[in-house]
């Protein structure tokens, strides 16, 4: 299995749609979500680093998210595959990541982008802070997130496309309808 990067917009669903796509073809997951917020609770040097970027909307500086995804990637296991969410998030991101990659002869595989107009987005992440109590999902937090997601994640989309590996899947109102495009796009890649 080919690994994936899925991406997309905060609250575009990569959490989501990761862990389906993971359960469905038994693949490795690395959410770096869940790895930051790992380090934070455990109050680790680097969760205190990370916990001040994100609180301002911020992405954490490259170096320090290379080190943690090389050691995460090291220790799933060889061959199935991973599923990449939340990573890349800049070109800068997605050219170390495809070096660190070569470095074990592996290759990033597909993007999936997960395309999702704002005001559905918005909607999503209140109704998120509502239920999981997550401080960093407040309506000026958002805003400066989807500003930062413009302005320094948008364009990886190019990069992806350029690099013959992108595939976007536009939302349309179902998440059912979603998968069925997603599981039928990366069969046809694998």
């Amino acid at each position: 299995m080919k690994n994936i990067i899925i991406f997309g917009a905060p609250g575009s669903g990569k959490g989501t749609y990761s862990e389906e796509i993971k359960n469905r073809y038994n693949m490795g997951h690395i959410s770096t979500g869940d790895v930051l917020r790992a380090e934070i609770k455990n109050g680790t040097e680097l969760g205190q680093v990370a916990k001040g970027y994100i609180d301002q909307g911020q992405l954490i500086p490259d170096e320090l998210m290379i080190d943690i995804l090389a050691k995460t990637y090291d220790a799933l296991p060889a061959g199935k595959g991973v599923i990449f969410d939340g990573f890349p998030r800049t070109i800068a991101q997605a050219e170390a990541l495809k070096k660190m990659l070569a470095e074990r002869g592996h290759d990033m595989g597909m993007m999936i982008e997960l395309i999702v107009d704002e005001e559905t987005l918005m909607a999503r992440l209140l109704r998120r802070a509502e239920i999981e109590g997550r401080a960093d999902d407040n309506e000026e937090t958002i805003r400066n997130r989807f500003q930062v997601y413009h302005a320094k994640t948008e364009p990886l989309s190019k990069w992806f496309e350029s690099e013959g590996i992108r595939h976007a899947f536009t939302w349309k109102g179902s998440k059912d309808l979603m998968l069925e495009e997603i599981f039928a796009g990366i069969e046809k890649e694998n």
